[in-house]
């Protein structure tokens, strides 16, 4: 009898991921008899938990804060996406070989496609709003889909010039004195920063400097409508919060462990919302 397909989350701490409630709401619309666990894995630990793995029953998972860096680097394959972003967050064993991904790109591009269609039409610039770690995803999917000009702001101009020259052509760096004359004829900005996390913080842009058909994200979910998404709607402009990145950017793994393409539904964005006390 064939053991039962089994997957994992695993961080440091990792009881606040709502990864385990989205595979597991897959898992029974499509009744998959497996299983998706969360596993609080400490640093010093974590690359012995990855050569436990295949013993352990497991297929793959995803990992999460603290661990995508390390994951990277310890995998015996990266694809185009987690070498680009330098990063990974979803792995899977294949051959007795480990494989790394990093599906935020994928996810991020996902969520506007659903939400706001209309982003892919305009052939204008994209401004990204900081410089970090999800930024490199932002600016990897942009690319990916053909956006040619893609305006980086930090404060720090220096992590700005890390990205321009990672990605190269197409990308430019600015510091965060430049925002106003950016937004002008930019038809996707993109908010990346902690700014606006749990509700608090000042706007990382003005909306009312941006186009009337501009496309506004941001990457934050708690809350669900930022200050800057809900400063972007009240000047008429399409919003896109970061809820819908989370979702999608989990479609990959579900389908390399479990061997369905799951959709993402009213439904499991629903189920998400409640279950993080968000208000819609």
């Amino acid at each position: 009898m064939a053991e039962l397909p089994r997957a994992f989350v695993c961080g440091h701490p990792i009881a606040h991921s709502r990864s385990p409630r989205i595979h597991g709401y897959w898992l029974e619309k499509y009744a998959i008899a497996g299983s998706y666990t969360a596993v609080d894995v400490a640093p010093e630990a974590f690359g012995a938990f990855l050569r436990s793995l295949s013993q352990a029953g497991f297929r793959g998972g995803n990992v999460t804060i603290p661990h995508k860096e390390a994951a990277f680097g310890l995998a015996d394959s990266r694809d185009e996406a987690a070498t680009q972003i330098g990063a990974a967050n979803t792995l899977w064993l294949q051959d007795g070989q480990l494989h790394a991904s990093n599906t935020d790109a994928y996810g991020f591009a996902a969520n506007l496609d659903e939400r706001a269609p209309q982003w892919r039409n305009s052939g204008a610039a994209a401004v990204v709003l900081g410089a970090g770690g999800s930024s490199r995803a932002i600016v990897h999917a942009l690319k990916s889909r053909g956006v040619r000009d893609i305006r980086i702001a930090n404060r720090t101009i220096d992590r700005a010039n890390e990205l321009k020259h990672h990605f190269g052509e197409g990308v430019s760096a600015h510091s965060t004195d430049a925002i106003p004359e950016l937004l002008s004829d930019a038809g996707l900005v993109v908010n990346t920063t902690s700014l606006g996390m749990k509700g608090v913080g000042d706007l990382p842009a003005d909306p009312e400097l941006m186009r009337d058909d501009a496309v506004v994200a941001d990457i934050v979910y708690v809350p669900l409508v930022t200050p800057f998404l809900a400063a972007a709607a009240k000047r008429g402009l399409k919003t896109v919060d970061g809820l819908g990145m989370l979702l999608h950017q989990a479609v990959p793994g579900f389908e390399r462990w479990f061997g369905v393409r799951p959709d993402v539904t009213t439904e499991l964005r629903d189920l998400i919302v409640a279950d993080l006390g968000l208000k819609k």
